[in-house]
């Protein structure tokens, strides 16, 4: 299975477990976006650092485009694939979504 298969598979499991089997509805409220919006502006930097200095480095049969990093293009956004954002959407919302919902379950036991 490639990277871009994984991140899309992680993806719907995140939204899945969001809006279905915990039901936190994150994606749902302003405040999950605008929250998101900061995360991503500092994952940008990160992956971008990393990938564009050549620290971190990825199978071009794998991702989308080839081994050419660019800045923006070819599969990439600030030299990291575009994959990574959709890794690091799922990794948030799927943390986000249990420490919400595991205050939620703490909140009712408590009562």
């Amino acid at each position: 299975m490639t990277y871009t298969a994984v991140a899309v598979v992680m993806v719907l499991l995140a939204v899945v477990l969001d809006q279905m089997l915990v039901r936190t509805r994150l994606t749902a409220t302003a405040a999950w976006w605008t929250a998101y919006g900061i995360v991503v502006f500092f994952q940008l930097l990160t992956n971008g650092w990393l990938t564009g200095r050549g620290i971190v480095r990825y199978d071009p049969g794998a991702i989308l485009g080839d081994a050419q990093v660019s800045f923006i293009g070819n599969g990439r956004l600030f030299y990291a694939p575009v994959e990574d954002l959709a890794f690091g959407f799922a990794l948030v919302l799927t943390s986000c979504s249990v420490w919400v919902w595991l205050g939620r379950r703490r909140d009712a036991d408590e009562v």
